[in-house]
């Protein structure tokens, strides 16, 4: 009895070849590869060239017309700056806690502005409003409202008979100051993705919980909490690695001090260029870089497993 081939449509008996053929050809682009090709091009001038730049100018003492190579020299000394344990210690709490505000500002935002409020739409611009304006602007304006007997803040706190301390004159208070203002002009973003990731929860949820006689709580607990958690993972990674990265409000505001009590990594990156020390600067960028990349892969490698998990 001759045996019969498999058709297009077979069955279980279909032969190995026939029964890949179809995810093979799912796999297959939906646009041709040439299409990639000025994206591509873009990425490798952009950011491709310029990195591999850092890199090899990280081994070298450099001006603008000359340059010397000195291994890992530029390393080494930026690794014995003196002030650099604080900045290392100082960008880790700034990171957290100013992403950690982020999220649960953001949460409470978020659920607030699509609730059924009258003035829902005007309360949502007011709170995204921040995120528009310039980071120097913000640090400046800051810095008079936080001046101490004369700024706005210390004088509201005088009206209640209470004394404000010197915010961005403590060592105490002024790296603690400068977040709070960061959460103040980023909370707006992270509300904005939470407000998203909620208006995408199915109302079948809610209204299983209504029925089962729950209250805003239960709904809040069981409902938005868990299924907003992609929003929660992404306010989460792009606000730390803002936090690790932070420079230009800190700068602004304290610029590092008083002394270097709220110095980062990148204040001192800075200061070592305003010196001229290019190639020691440029080591300390490529060593920020490392540090953001040690602590963000495993930080979204877990935050994706307890999203597929979740």
């Amino acid at each position: 009895m001759t045996q019969q081939h498999a058709g297009p449509h077979a069955g279980p008996g279909a032969t190995p070849g026939h029964r890949h053929a179809r995810p093979a050809a799912r796999r297959r682009s939906a646009y041709p590869y040439w299409l990639y090709l000025p994206a591509g091009v873009v990425y490798v001038v952009i950011f491709l060239v310029p990195t591999a730049m850092a890199f090899y100018f990280a081994l070298t003492r450099w001006t603008l017309f000359d340059s010397e190579f000195v291994g890992l020299q530029n390393f080494r000394d930026f690794l014995a700056e003196q002030n650099l344990r604080i900045g290392f210690q100082n960008t880790i709490v700034y990171a957290v806690l100013t992403s950690g505000l982020k999220v649960v500002l953001g949460l409470l935002l978020g659920v607030l502005l699509t609730s059924r409020l009258r003035l829902r739409g005007f309360l949502r611009s007011v709170v995204f409003f921040p995120v528009l304006v310039s980071t120097v602007a913000v640090g400046i304006t800051f810095s008079a409202l936080l001046r101490p007997d004369t700024g706005l803040v210390d004088k509201v706190l005088a009206l209640a008979g209470i004394s404000g301390p010197d915010w961005l004159g403590d060592a105490n208070t002024a790296l603690l100051s400068v977040a709070l203002v960061d959460v103040w002009k980023g909370v707006g973003l992270a509300t904005v993705i939470y407000i998203a990731g909620i208006m995408s929860i199915p109302t079948e949820y809610y209204q299983a919980v209504a029925v089962d006689g729950g209250g805003a709580w239960h709904r809040f607990r069981h409902v938005t909490l868990p299924l907003s958690w992609p929003a929660t993972y992404s306010v989460i990674i792009l606000s730390f690695i803002g936090g690790l990265r932070s420079f230009d409000l800190i700068w602004t505001m304290t610029r590092g001090g008083p002394g270097f009590t709220s110095d980062t990594i990148a204040s001192i990156i800075y200061k070592q260029y305003q010196a001229g020390f290019f190639g020691l600067s440029t080591a300390g960028n490529v060593i920020l870089f490392i540090v953001v990349t040690a602590i963000v892969l495993p930080l979204n490698y877990f935050l994706g497993k307890r999203q597929v998990a979740a």
